[in-house]
């Protein structure tokens, strides 16, 4: 256990040192419901990141143990239910968003193989939120409770705290597709990009890519940066992670289909 703590802590850490990324996979059907996906591949992190990861681990790397963990945060959430009810209405509201979710983590310090997968089905796309902010809580609420044993970082509730400074909404009415970020703390937002800044060098060569795929071919598109499959009925859209640290709405699209 303890070493799954320290293989994720460093994922957590490393993950904001150097260029990394990271993918909003989701699938809608004619009636709005679907699935999502937020996914990190991170065996070049991995890689770059082995001799911390040799130092945090000891004699233990040299076991090179493969740690493959599903979490249902359903069950994390009843769990730890009386914890959760001590803290703020907007943090239990923060956690509640995760219900749906599961995240499976995947790591192979021998094949230096690193993948995150958090991932959920849905009734109406309109549930969703904003994706990459329920990956970060998802994430240390992951890493905390792998490491349950470990003193302080064994709290899985520290460090949730916080609104997000965004909101994402999804629709999706009569063919048309909407993805839309509101600002909510410009303010905050300011704050989150200025702890960036000594890493902007490390940052520079991160991804962010949303891939969207529908039951009908796409019509038109907002965005002229989108690629779109071969049959029509996807695209995909990337940014830099940086570019969109400072402007959240350069993934807002608005997707017209064929009837």
């Amino acid at each position: 256990m303890k070493k799954v703590s320290l293989l994720v802590q460093t994922f957590l850490v490393a993950i904001l040192l150097v260029g990394c990324q990271f993918s909003e996979d989701l699938h809608i059907s004619d009636d709005g419901s679907g699935k999502i996906s937020f996914n990190f591949d991170g065996s070049e992190l991995l890689k770059m990141a082995g001799d911390k990861l040799g130092e945090g681990l000891g004699e233990e790397k040299k076991e090179e143990k493969i740690i493959d963990t599903l979490m249902v945060f359903k069950d994390f959430l009843e769990e730890k239910k009386d914890s959760i009810a001590q803290l703020s209405q907007a943090e239990q509201d923060r956690l509640k968003k995760l219900e749906s979710f599961k995240m499976h983590m995947f790591m192979d310090p021998k094949s230096y193989e690193m993948k995150f997968d958090l991932y959920s089905e849905f009734k109406d796309v309109s549930d969703l939120g904003n994706v990459f902010n329920d990956f970060k809580t998802a994430s240390a609420l992951g890493g905390k409770n792998a490491g349950s044993s470990v003193g302080k970082a064994g709290d899985p509730l520290s460090n949730t705290e916080g609104e997000d400074p965004t909101k994402v909404s999804y629709t999706f009415k009569k063919n048309k597709f909407k993805r839309v970020t509101e600002i909510l703390d410009k303010e905050k937002l300011k704050m989150s990009l200025d702890s960036l800044a000594q890493m902007k060098m490390f940052l520079a060569s991160s991804k962010y890519k949303i891939n969207y795929h529908f039951p009908k071919k796409i019509k038109k598109i907002s965005s002229e940066k989108a690629m779109f499959s071969q049959d029509g009925k996807s695209f995909t859209l990337e940014v830099g992670f940086l570019e969109y640290m400072e402007d959240p709405t350069v993934l807002d699209v608005e997707v017209e289909l064929e009837k």
